[in-house]
């Protein structure tokens, strides 16, 4: 029994599915870079703060339709996977996974809560333990509906954002003004969240914890909930279908592609065009202008899941995979060690950069990141077998400590 309720090994691992997320978890910091780095409400509105002039504007721009929203969006399908993945080896065996599956989860949200309370308020951890113990439930349905009910998932969220947008004209005048205080605020509530970040991490936390309970709540009801779910059974019916695990065709992942950049980026481009064209208005920006990226960022994440896939198909290239596979099989550590750096080096309790650094010196920061995650998750997993984060949450959801070393 022990055995058959054991964390799987490396011999057993998808390989295609570390290689995914090992690109996931770099990608994501491209745009997680911003928020360590610069006001909260540029991830929406970037001429709020800094220049878009020059290279800042080319490094806003190239993220903006390369990765916002499609790295957390394949992470969401990768969790997905991995729910079904597990549920498979212990039904095969004749066990139920649930028992072990919420304990995870219920971890994994605790996990999300100390790191955004103590840390970054910009956690997706508590999102994912709470969506994990829902979309368990539609584990064992085929891929025909778990794609229907995945759809219908992130369609919710686009519902309510643009139902906000239209309806923002018949809201009391006090609400009206709070939502776009919020989303383009005035130079002195920009000069006083910059000072609270360059401050000790103590006066952090009169705006860190406000936003993370923001996050916790009132995000996850109107927007995350249903995005984060509906990803996670998209990924689970492309896992039952062989999509993620490179089992496809050459000519299904090139499609995929084709499509991501035909069809996919050219909204994306048009979003951005909107946007200008009505100069960034709060809030319609935000509720309107954000719906071409919301829905092609599915497209363009799945062109690159299938780009990674044709990756792995290939013969060539086995120095990156090794070490894609690398940083994906620590990618719960690598991604609480992102934070570490980033606030280490932005926030008042280390280098104080917090509003400092253009959007060009943040992406050479993000590269600098990702040389040292690399070579540190290579070197580490020769001697351990699991990241250190990942290990301590096998111990406490199986309830046994798990071997460490090699």
């Amino acid at each position: 029994m022990a055995a058959a309720t054991a964390p799987i090994s490396t011999a057993q691992r998808m390989v295609s599915l570390d290689v995914l997320r090992g690109f996931a978890l770099l990608g994501i910091l491209t745009m997680n870079i911003g928020l360590f780095s610069m006001p909260a409400a540029t991830y929406f509105a970037p001429t709020v703060y800094s220049s878009l002039a020059g290279s800042n504007g080319w490094v806003w721009g190239i993220t903006h339709v390369l990765a916002d929203m499609k790295f957390m969006a394949i992470f969401s399908m990768l969790f997905g996977a991995g729910i079904v993945l597990m549920s498979q080896r212990f039904e095969s065996r004749g066990l139920s996974a649930k028992g072990l599956h919420y304990r995870r989860m219920a971890w994994l949200a605790l996990f999300g809560i100390l790191h955004a309370h103590l840390l970054w308020h910009g956690d997706i951890l508590f999102w994912y333990g709470v969506c994990g113990m829902v979309v368990y439930l539609f584990r064992n349905l085929s891929p025909k509906w778990l794609i229907v009910w995945g759809l219908i998932g992130i369609s919710v969220t686009s519902a309510i954002m643009i139902g906000s947008g239209l309806s923002a004209a018949y809201w009391p005048s006090e609400m009206l003004e709070y939502v776009i205080a919020d989303l383009k605020p005035s130079a002195g509530a920009i000069a006083n969240e910059v000072a609270f970040y360059q401050s000790g991490w103590l006066d952090q936390m009169q705006k860190r914890v406000p936003k993370a309970l923001e996050l916790e709540t009132a995000t996850l009801i109107t927007w995350a909930f249903w995005r984060i779910s509906g990803l996670m059974l998209l990924g689970m019916a492309f896992f039952k279908l062989g999509v993620l695990s490179g089992a496809r065709s050459k000519v299904f992942y090139a499609t995929s592609v084709c499509l991501a950049l035909a069809v996919g980026i050219p909204v994306i481009l048009y979003g951005i065009h909107y946007n200008f064209a009505i100069d960034w208005e709060a809030p319609q920006f935000f509720f309107i202008g954000t719906q071409f990226n919301y829905w092609a960022s599915v497209l363009v994440s799945i062109g690159w899941l299938s780009l990674v896939m044709l990756l792995c198909q290939s013969d060539s290239l086995r120095l990156l995979k090794d070490a894609l596979a690398a940083v994906g099989r620590t990618a719960f550590s690598n991604y609480i060690l992102q934070t570490i750096i980033c606030t280490t080096i932005f926030y008042g309790h280390g280098l104080g950069l917090f509003g400092l650094i253009s959007r060009t010196g943040q992406a050479t920061i993000v590269i600098v990141i990702w040389a040292f995650q690399i070579a540190l998750s290579t070197l580490w997993l020769r001697r351990y077998r699991y990241g250190p984060l990942e290990w301590l949450w096998r111990s406490l959801s199986y309830w046994q400590r798990q071997p460490f070393r090699r």
